[in-house]
């Protein structure tokens, strides 16, 4: 339980977004005031540009907004929002790809061999070890960096990971094992290229 879930009992969820489908502006802007911190934290593990980081925010609030009728009240509101950030950047994270695959055609196609693609800017402080393995996570495919972002970085147990991505368990299990492996490989050639 995230420290927002806690800032509103259960039923107050329940409350504001019956609010909130009504028409109550407020009430929408005390639910994201409420989870708009855990929100930020977890997007930080999709992003560390913060241009993008606000994006993703707001993204994920926009696309909570316009789900909002979707919202059973099972659970902690914090809960399920939490799963529609996780997809928000996911789909991120796919977009980076596609873009980023685009872009090494083009290189190809133009054959200019002295355009090289920048790495993204990290205008926050941030450890020397989280750069690293934000630039090495950034290396493998979008699947593989959610599964090993959400057991590993946000300590989702396997069942926690399966809800927040819509898959099976064996699911989860069987992606993070595969994604370990590119990792360990990538991390080994990266070690063989500075020593």
């Amino acid at each position: 339980m995230t420290s927002s879930d806690a800032d509103i009992p259960h039923g107050g969820d329940v409350a504001l977004v019956t609010a909130a489908l009504a028409g109550d502006e407020g009430a929408y802007m005390a639910i994201v005031e409420a989870h708009q911190p855990m929100v930020a934290r977890l997007m930080w593990r999709f992003t560390t540009d913060p241009l993008k980081l606000e994006e993703l925010v707001h993204d994920t609030f926009v696309q909570a907004y316009f789900s909002l009728g979707k919202y059973r009240g099972t659970g902690p509101l914090g809960g399920w929002i939490r799963t529609i950030g996780v997809r928000v950047g996911y789909r991120h994270w796919k977009e980076k790809a596609r873009e980023k695959n685009r872009d090494e055609l083009n290189d190809q196609i133009a054959r200019d061999p002295g355009v090289i693609h920048a790495l993204e800017a990290d205008p926050e402080p941030a450890s020397a070890a989280h750069q690293a393995l934000h630039a090495a996570l950034g290396q493998l495919p979008p699947r593989d960096r959610l599964v090993l972002t959400l057991l590993y970085w946000e300590r989702c147990s396997t069942e926690e990971a399966a809800k927040l991505t819509g898959w099976s368990g064996s699911m989860v299990r069987v992606q993070a094992f595969r994604a370990r492996k590119k990792l360990k490989r990538l991390l080994e050639k990266l070690e063989d290229g500075r020593g």
